[in-house]
């Protein structure tokens, strides 16, 4: 099986500041990465060059089996992206931004209105399809862009931090969608700090640190290559990437909220 994605010796700085270090990463069809790092390892970099967000790198990136910089337009339109932080078009309605969205991944209006429509029904959300966004509480408006992400049906989803915000019950359908995407060979790239979220839904599992990849597998995997063969994903996170002061950092914490003056 051919690669969706492929990371060769990817590196970025930023002035003297070298956030990748040398990513060499192969994605396949179907696959569910966990895209796990500390704040700073370079994470959202990684994702944003792979969208042509970010410049001025070395190494390459190819997706569907071309490098990006060889035609960086088309390949969008087979990918999807939930960001972490997003600017919507608040003075719009859900109608306007999905139809908008939609047509510039070249779908037809009636199409579009019609999709976008039964989409939000599925997260009980039809009776706000008409009203401004400027409305929303945040869980709206993070089933709105997971909506957005996946209305042009991409063969690659990039989801930073997706279920911010949503309740429950959104949670489990969305966690469902995705191990059904994954059935259908779509393949997803996801990133979050909720590390048992990762662990359950991811069939890949890759952890990134100071800008370079200190572990590659599946859950079972990585947890073979400890040293105990156990453990949740949030402990070996943490091994890993050196953080073991938690406690530490709790204690003085507290004793500096209790302190009596």
């Amino acid at each position: 099986m051919e690669p969706i994605l492929q990371i060769q010796q990817l590196k970025k700085n930023y002035g003297s500041n070298e956030v990748l270090k040398g990513i060499d990463l192969d994605v396949y069809p179907g696959q569910i990465i966990g895209y796990i790092g500390p704040n700073g390892a370079g994470k959202s970099t990684t994702v944003k060059m792979i969208l042509g967000l970010e410049q001025d790198y070395l190494g390459d990136i190819s997706l569907f089996g071309k490098n990006i910089k060889d035609d960086p337009i088309n390949y969008k339109r087979r990918v999807g992206y939930v960001p972490e932080m997003a600017e919507l078009y608040d003075a719009l309605t859900a109608h306007e931004y999905l139809t908008f969205i939609g047509e510039l991944y070249g779908m037809d209006f009636e199409t579009t209105d019609q999709k976008a429509k039964q989409l939000f029904s599925v997260f009980n959300m039809e009776h706000v399809y008409n009203a401004r966004i400027s409305s929303f509480s945040k869980g709206m408006k993070q089933k709105l862009l997971i909506v957005s992400s996946m209305l042009h049906n991409p063969d690659i989803l990039f989801l930073d931090e997706p279920i911010n915000g949503l309740d429950a019950n959104s949670v489990m359908i969305f966690k469902e969608i995705l191990a059904q995407l994954a059935n259908a060979g779509k393949t997803i790239f996801y990133s979050s700090h909720i590390m048992d979220v990762v662990e359950k839904i991811s069939t890949r599992i890759v952890i990134i640190n100071d800008g370079q990849i200190v572990t590659d597998g599946t859950f079972s995997e990585i947890k073979q290559q400890q040293k105990d063969g156990k453990g949740s994903l949030e402990e070996i996170f943490n091994k890993v990437t050196g953080f073991n002061d938690q406690k530490q950092r709790a204690d003085e914490f507290i004793s500096i909220v209790t302190e009596v003056k």
